[in-house]
């Protein structure tokens, strides 16, 4: 059976991870707007590994509207600057 146990570290991640490609490279995914991730959705989807999970992560919390994790998390968390 999968475990399904939420990782917390996945989000923690997420605010410290830079884009490498595209329009927004080095951009941190956090950052990313929502429309650019509604624009990589619709044009078959996040590339495949960590990268495109973090990714589905952003974008599920943007569209959902629930970003303020993201923030509270990244002045939490960050690492970068």
């Amino acid at each position: 059976m999968e475990d399904l146990t939420p990782n917390p570290q996945i989000l923690i991640d997420i605010v410290n991870t830079r884009m490498p490609f595209g329009k927004y490279q080095n951009q941190l995914l956090c950052d990313l707007p929502v429309y650019y991730l509604e624009w990589m959705h619709s044009r078959g989807g996040f590339p495949p590994g960590k990268l495109g999970m973090m990714l589905s992560t952003v974008f599920e919390i943007k569209t959902n509207g629930v970003d303020k994790i993201l923030r509270e998390i990244k002045a939490r968390y960050s690492r970068v600057s």
